[in-house]
């Protein structure tokens, strides 16, 4: 049985890790490619637990391109599989698998369509998102669904304690429903298009925090886009101050308002902001290039004014 994986994060890695434990004796072929800088690694640990385990490892970020032709030509595959694939594939590679061609994707498909959904769901305010599996189409997570599973989103959780969970369905997904993948007997189902929506992909500069947004709104950014991503920020007398984590509190009622102005300073524990329609407490920043800190660190004057 020869098994293609194209896989990218560390989410890749522990897919890769349980596809190897349920089909140790598996022919299986790995794709991944170099992480972007403001990434955590990933590509060589994948090369190594790949290698280490007797697969064949391949970086490439384009498997369609010329240069893999002869590869896909000579080379008959049984299953192919992606997971965290941010490239396109295009029709003739993954026609080729006899069994088919899947996707695991982090939303309850046919909601969430595109990049970064569980980042998305965090910044909506959404308390559940979920794992799809399904067979790869021409259109962007189009295809018909084998199984979801989902996934709650507590009210304070961040997008790392939010990944874990949807990573852990990814395992689960994986572990019941290979063998229907593998004897080709994986039951589909087509997705309803009247409810398909779409996400942006997201790029450093959507993190920028508009402190006249309601305080929910700015509460979502921040933990949906803290570690491991590169974190929601604002400036402070011209210099990026990255935002990493926050607290939503009650507090006494403003009616001479700006919005990023510090109102009360508590140290050792934070410094409260006020926002559009309330007021956050910050409680860990960092200066760009420097150590995390507690916010009254640097937020220490009711003088300071955070910008957008």
């Amino acid at each position: 049985m020869r098994i293609v994986l194209l896989c990218a994060t560390r989410r890749g890695y522990r897919v890769l890790e349980r596809l190897i434990a349920l089909q140790p004796d598996a022919d299986l072929i790995v794709f991944s490619f170099r992480e972007v800088a403001h990434e955590p690694p990933f590509l060589d640990d994948i090369k190594h637990l790949a290698e280490s385990h007797g697969a064949t490892f391949y970086e490439a970020r384009q498997v369609g391109a010329a240069r893999w032709r002869e590869f896909w030509v000579s080379t008959p595959v049984d299953l192919m599989l992606t997971v965290s694939w941010r490239y396109m594939i295009p029709p003739d590679i993954f026609r080729l698998p006899k069994r088919g061609a899947f996707v695991f994707h982090d939303s309850l498909l046919p909601a969430y369509r595109g990049f970064a959904p569980t980042v998305w769901a965090i910044l909506n305010g959404e308390t559940q998102t979920g794992v799809s599996l399904f067979e790869i189409a021409e259109e962007v997570d189009s295809g018909a669904l084998v199984a979801q599973q989902a996934v709650a989103i507590g009210a304070d959780e961040t997008i790392a304690e939010v990944m874990e969970k949807v990573t852990q369905a990814y395992l689960d997904v994986l572990t019941e429903y290979l063998p229907a993948l593998l004897d080709g007997s994986a039951q589909r189902t087509p997705q309803d298009e009247t409810r398909a929506t779409y996400t942006c992909k997201r790029l450093p500069e959507d993190n920028v925090i508009d402190w006249t947004a309601p305080t929910d709104a700015i509460y979502n950014l921040i933990r949906g886009t803290t570690n491991p991503y590169p974190g929601a920020f604002t400036t402070l007398s011209g210099r990026k101050l990255i935002i990493w984590a926050a607290q939503r509190i009650a507090y006494r009622p403003y009616v001479g308002r700006i919005p990023g102005r510090v109102i009360d300073v508590r140290p050792g524990v934070g410094t409260v902001v006020l926002t559009g329609d309330g007021a956050l407490l910050l409680t860990q920043v960092q200066w760009e290039g420097e150590p995390p800190v507690t916010a009254d660190t640097i937020l220490n004057s009711l003088s300071c004014t955070l910008n957008t």
